[in-house]
């Protein structure tokens, strides 16, 4: 689950889970819907990611920046996450495709995830929220 929140320059992106690690999964889904829909991208690629910090809230942006990198580098979009957390090292798998400017339709360029309104954190037993805003 995640969605999107205001913010004065830029946008939020937040994902819910029944984890942190679900928590991050739901939050790269919607850092893919800052750019387009994500119902648009087809899972025809994994690429594996890995991050490591000293908290979970560091290893949140880490692991958002480490995804926008791929978007830029690939030139790929995003559809499918699975993330393992062991402590503060993240090992994930993003699944997608190579950009279609025509079929995607992208709306942004996500430049990087920032600390501002950073939170990660366990809002009710069994419900993580993982939080910040990117910059576009």
């Amino acid at each position: 689950m995640w969605e999107h929140f205001h913010h004065e320059a830029d946008i939020g992106v937040r994902g819910y889970g029944d984890s942190p690690a679900a928590a991050f999964e739901g939050a790269a889904l919607a850092l893919t819907a800052v750019i387009t829909d994500p119902d648009m991208v087809v899972c025809r690629e994994h690429v594996s990611i890995e991050c490591e910090a000293p908290d979970l809230e560091l290893l949140f942006v880490d692991w958002l920046n480490a995804l926008v990198y791929e978007v830029a580098t690939r030139r790929m979009l995003f559809q499918q996450f699975s993330v393992t957390l062991d402590g503060c090292r993240l090992h994930a798998s993003a699944c997608g495709e190579p950009i279609d400017i025509a079929r995607h339709q992208p709306a942004a360029e996500v430049k990087g995830a920032t600390y501002t309104q950073l939170d990660v954190h366990e809002v009710r037993p069994g419900k993580w929220r993982a939080q910040c805003v990117v910059d576009v």
